[in-house]
């Protein structure tokens, strides 16, 4: 099956619109659009991909280990598809309040040699109110859905507050956690929302709102997605202010805005800006996890993500503290075959 996927689909699918990353991108999510329509389809491919290893993680119930990270199906597009591939869970976005274009085109690149993508796309989605009326007409799509929020470009910094809060309030019916996504390469100013002030502004004033949400129920999980760029010292931080709000987790990591470990062939494309994700990302993403859990003494659950590529580079990030993974680019290069040797490997244990 990976031979298949590696030698036939994936070289179609790198070849489309003259090797462009971002018309493959669109192909693939409106074939599985389709795929998402066809619930005999769906439920036939789940019983070839699925994992039957559950857990339930900060209250929570996965019917799998391995999510879909942000960024791949920005707009809840194909989301019933996902988990026919494999996946415990998805997580959309990232959403924002305003819908935007994102940067200008080009804007994602592949690094072959080095199994990794820069990408500046800019939060390209249709706002979180579109977001919202498609998951109300969808209904409940089989397996939890995280929902990753983040500040609108044309929404000043000073402002990111309500900024959030609208996309928190308007999506709320529907997610089953909510990620705060602080941490994009991609926005300018969103990375300084990651400073001890003005994340703990940020953070308390979401823990809030989503207390008044729940009305008197169990408040939706809030987690926090950080940059892996961030020093020990800056991530203490930043875990005290999760301590401080009860943030119910943390994602590690964002994409990355270093150019280490990259393949020589590679040089051209990784000089584009933007943020990197791939195998060169995996030894840092699994430090950054393994020190959340060491300073946490294990008990803030950790979604681990950056260069999973192989089934043992999940059971290695789980090893390190994460109680949960998520696959990007490693989806893009390895298939759906990565998802069901995870899955495999997980419940052999």
């Amino acid at each position: 099956m990976r031979v298949v996927y590696k030698q036939l689909v994936r070289r179609t699918l790198f070849s489309l619109g003259d090797g462009d990353p971002e018309i493959a991108h669109e192909r693939t999510m409106a074939a599985l659009t389709r795929l998402a329509r066809v619930r005999p389809a769906v439920s036939a491919l789940r019983k070839v991909f699925g994992s039957t290893v559950e857990r339930t993680v900060f209250g929570v119930r996965f019917p799998g280990p391995v999510g879909l990270a942000a960024g791949m199906d920005k707009d809840g597009r194909a989301l019933r598809a996902w988990q026919a591939l494999g996946f415990g869970f998805v997580e959309v976005g990232t959403v924002t309040r305003h819908p935007q274009p994102g940067n200008p085109r080009p804007r994602l690149f592949r690094l072959p040699e080095s199994e990794a993508i820069v990408n500046r796309m800019g939060f390209n989605n249709a706002g979180a109110d579109a977001l919202a009326d498609r998951l109300r007409a969808l209904g409940p799509i089989g397996v939890p859905l995280g929902i990753s929020i983040g500040k609108s470009k044309i929404t000043p910094v000073e402002d990111a507050v309500e900024d959030y809060r609208h996309s928190l309030r308007a999506l709320h019916p529907f997610g089953d956690y909510f990620a705060i996504n602080v941490s994009s390469p991609n926005t300018p100013g969103l990375r300084g929302l990651q400073d001890r002030v003005a994340l703990d502004a940020l953070v308390g004033e979401l823990r809030r709102e989503s207390i008044a949400l729940a009305d008197g129920g169990a408040p939706r999980p809030l987690l926090v997605k950080i940059a892996p760029d961030l020093t020990e010292d800056a991530i203490a931080e930043v875990l005290q202010v999760c301590a401080d709000h009860q943030v119910a987790g943390l994602i590690a990591t964002n994409t990355t805005l270093s150019r280490a470990g990259l393949a020589p062939g590679d040089a051209g494309a990784g000089a584009q800006a933007g943020g990197l994700s791939g195998r060169p990302l995996a030894e840092r993403a699994r430090e950054v996890v393994g020190f959340v859990s060491k300073q946490t003494g294990g008990t803030l659950p950790v979604i681990g993500v950056g260069g999973i590529f192989t089934a043992d580079d999940a059971l290695r990030m789980l090893d390190a503290g994460a109680s949960l993974v998520q696959v990007y680019t490693g989806f893009i290069y390895e298939g759906p075959p990565l998802v069901r040797r995870i899955n495999r490997a997980v419940a052999a244990r």
